[in-house]
C-alpha cells in the first residue's frame, strides 16, 4: 500500500487522466451486472430485482429444452465459423497486397475507397445491400450473367449466410486491415535488404519476413475473436432477415432481443439467454488462450 501511494505522489497526474476511464467501465460495465439476477429470477418490474421470486436455473432449463435452442446455437456458430474462415484473412491478404502496391497516390486511392464502408451508417449499409441483393438489383444482375436464374436472395435461407458474409468483408476489409499495416510498418527493412542479397524474391520475403513479423497481432486477433464466437452483431441481422429467412439468420443476439424487448417482455428469459451466451464466450476465450500460450509465445494474459 506504501508503495502505491508513493507511485500515486510521483505520477498523481496520470492517474487522474486514467481516473475517467475506470469511472467509464465501473458505472457502464461493472455496475449493470448486478442485473444478471434477474436470470435466476421471475423478474416483475413491480416488485424490483430484490424482491422478484428466485427460480434458479428455470430460465436456463427451458431455453436448453427449447425447440430454437439447436437451432441458435447452430446459426450462430456457423456465421462465426465462416467469418473465422473467410471474413479473419481478408483483411491480412489485404495489408499484404497493399503492402506490394509501389505508387503512392493509388495506394492510398485504394485504402480511401475500401475504408468508407466503415464509415456508412449500417442502416444505409443493409438498405444497400437489400437492394443491391433484390430482384432487379446489380449484384442480380451479375449472377444473372453467369446463369443464375432471376431471384431476391434475401429471400431464401439458403442464401442468407453468403449475403452477411460477402457484405461483411466488403464492409470491414479496408478499416481491419489498419492495423496489419501499422505492424507491417513495424518490420526491421534490414530484414527485406538482406532477403534481397540472398535472392528471395517478394513472395519468399512476404512468406519468411511479413508474416511472421505480424503473426503475433494475428494470434492475439484470432484470440479475441474466439472469445466472440457465439456473440455476433444483431443488429446487421436484424435489418437483413426476415421470417421467410428464420431458419438460417436467427441467432442467440436476435433471439434475446426478441424475448427481451419484443412483444413478450420476458426479462429474465432473455438475461438467461444472454448470460450463457457470456458465460460460454469466456470459456471459449481462457481456453483459446490457454492453448496460444502452449504453442506460441503470444497470449492475451
Amino acid at each position: 500500500m506504501r508503495s502505491l501511494l508513493n507511485d500515486y505522489r510521483k505520477h498523481k497526474y496520470l492517474y487522474l487522466m486514467i481516473f475517467p476511464v475506470l469511472l467509464y467501465y465501473a458505472v457502464l460495465h461493472y455496475v449493470p451486472m448486478y442485473g444478471a439476477l434477474i436470470a435466476f429470477k421471475d423478474y416483475r418490474v413491480a416488485q424490483g430485482f430484490l424482491d422478484s421470486p428466485w427460480v434458479g436455473f428455470k430460465h436456463f432449463q427451458s431455453f436448453f429444452d427449447s425447440y430454437y435452442f439447436g437451432r441458435l446455437l447452430k446459426n450462430t456458430l456457423l456465421l462465426n465459423v465462416y467469418q473465422l474462415l473467410f471474413a479473419f484473412p481478408a483483411p491480412i491478404l489485404f495489408a499484404l497486397l497493399i503492402n506490394e502496391i509501389g505508387g503512392r497516390f493509388f495506394k492510398r486511392l485504394v485504402q480511401t475507397v475500401t475504408y468508407l464502408p466503415h464509415f456508412i451508417s449500417l442502416i444505409i449499409i443493409c438498405g444497400m445491400i437489400t437492394q443491391f441483393v433484390a430482384r432487379d438489383g446489380v449484384i442480380m444482375d451479375l449472377l444473372v450473367w453467369f446463369g443464375m436464374d432471376r431471384t431476391a436472395l434475401l429471400a431464401y435461407p439458403e442464401y442468407f449466410r453468403t449475403v452477411y458474409i460477402v457484405s461483411d468483408i466488403w464492409q470491414t476489409v479496408g478499416w481491419s486491415s489498419i492495423i496489419y499495416l501499422a505492424a507491417i510498418t513495424g518490420i526491421n527493412p534490414e530484414l527485406y535488404e538482406a532477403a534481397k542479397i540472398d535472392g528471395a524474391n517478394r513472395w519468399k520475403q512476404t512468406l519468411n519476413i511479413t508474416l511472421p513479423g505480424i503473426a503475433p497481432i494475428i494470434i492475439i486477433l484470432f484470440i479475441l475473436k474466439i472469445g466472440h464466437m457465439l456473440d455476433i452483431g444483431f443488429e446487421k441481422i436484424i435489418l437483413l432477415y426476415n421470417p421467410n429467412t428464420y431458419v438460417t439468420a436467427d441467432v442467440i443476439n436476435t433471439f434475446v432481443y426478441r424475448k427481451g424487448l419484443g412483444a413478450s417482455f420476458e426479462f429474465s428469459y432473455a438475461t438467461a439467454v444472454g448470460l450463457f451466451q457470456s458465460a460460454v464466450n469466456f470459456v471459449l476465450l481462457v481456453v483459446a488462450n490457454q492453448i496460444s500460450r502452449k504453442l506460441s509465445e503470444n497470449s492475451l494474459w
